[in-house]
């Protein structure tokens, strides 16, 4: 039997899950991911988050208790998210330690409302990395102008970054300058270099949403035919300049201080058109050192179908370089696409967290009124000891 995904991580993709929840965590799925599909890494949201506390259930017994301790809303929201993802940093702690701390890794993003501000990102970041207090934490903070220079701040502090909402060519190779200030500055507040992470998250299918939307308005057989282009072309130009930053004198000198590279993220790799392959952000972005974070159906999906035809990466800039020429010439404006992209991405993680800060509201209103299971405290309680399995 073919083992897809054990292939896909021998190429050299880190295999991480693009969600979280308490079910996932308390019912063993998150590890049985992790025993049987390869998974090395997990990544969360404030959408995710949102998503998994509508179902309070399994959320109850918490509740109920901060609730009869009167904490404010957004206190409650950061106790909860954290409690599931230092549980998420347990499960995946034997993959942490399985690659001397590349992989094992669970991100947590920074309050989205912050994303202009650079101060209030950093402090948020060290506050929620003091509040996980687990070494296979990343904090998210999105490559927003703002977010460029918390990036390195935070990084200067030895804390692991995933950048997050990047889009564009030219604000990736910023944010990759912002990640080699950030451990110049770490080495010289004497942390030490090799126990610092970060990954660089490429957003992928929003991309093609965007200018598939505008090909199909501009109409044109020419246009039409660059549909379901332009993510896969963006993403491997963007591997093109990681490979040359990397290779600089500048990052070596990094290196040879216990540095790890800050690779590259696919992220929003499930396809949004049901005409494309289920798995064609997967098949099409394979190179050495780049992870790959994924809804769990296509992961499931890859390993089913998915083909494996070495490096898909490596050798297609010139062809990835065509397309966005072929862009322009059908009248797409890609910096106007990256423009826009960024803007409502961090608009829709705002709104999600105002959906999950108004969900939790509703929810400690009710634990408050007696709402919850009995018993369940120290159910939770048992069950996030049995997952953490002694990894403090």
């Amino acid at each position: 039997m073919t083992d897809r995904l054990g292939e896909l991580s021998a190429a050299g993709v880190a295999i991480w899950l693009d969600d979280l929840s308490r079910v996932r965590l308390s019912s063993g799925g998150l590890d049985q991911l992790r025993r049987e599909k390869h998974l090395v890494g997990v990544t969360s949201n404030p959408t995710i988050f949102a998503k998994a506390m509508s179902d309070a259930d399994e959320y109850n017994w918490q509740l109920k208790d901060l609730a009869t301790r009167g904490l404010e809303v957004e206190e409650a929201v950061r106790l909860l998210t954290t409690y599931d993802v230092r549980w998420a940093c347990d499960v995946m702690r034997p993959a942490y330690d399985a690659t001397a701390g590349v992989d094992g890794r669970v991100s947590l993003e920074v309050d989205p409302r912050l994303a202009h501000e650079t101060e209030k990102t950093v402090a948020e970041a060290k506050g929620l990395w003091w509040l996980v207090d687990r070494p296979n934490l990343f904090i998210k903070i999105p490559a927003t102008e703002a977010g460029l220079p918390a990036i390195t701040a935070t990084l200067a502090e030895g804390i692991s970054v995933n950048v997050t909402l990047i889009f564009g060519l030219d604000r990736y190779s910023a944010v990759m300058d912002a990640f080699l200030a950030g451990l110049e500055q770490a080495k010289a507040n004497g942390h030490d270099l090799s126990k610092i992470g970060s990954v660089a998250s490429f957003f992928v299918s929003r991309v093609d949403s965007e200018v598939d939307k505008r090909l199909e308005k501009i109409g044109s057989d020419e246009a039409k035919a660059l549909r379901g282009k332009a993510a896969i072309a963006n993403a491997r130009l963007a591997y093109e300049r990681y490979c040359k930053v990397f290779a600089s004198d500048r990052w070596q000198a990094l290196a040879d201080a216990g540095a790890h590279p800050q690779r590259p993220l696919w992220a929003s790799t499930s396809t949004k058109n049901p005409d494309y392959r289920d798995v064609m952000y997967v098949e099409e972005l394979i190179a050495p050192g780049t992870v790959n974070t994924m809804p769990e159906p296509t992961i499931h999906a890859f390993a089913d179908h998915g083909e494996m035809r070495g490096d898909t990466i490596t050798g297609a800039y010139d062809d990835a370089r065509k397309v966005f020429t072929d862009l322009e010439a059908v009248g797409v404006d890609m910096s106007d696409v990256i423009v826009v992209l960024e803007r409502e991405g961090v608009e829709k993680f705002e709104a999600s967290w105002l959906e999950l800060l108004d969900g939790v509201r509703k929810s400690l209103a009710e634990a408050g009124k007696g709402a919850g299971k009995p018993g369940q405290a120290a159910k939770g309680s048992a069950q996030a000891a049995e997952q953490a399995g002694g990894n403090a």
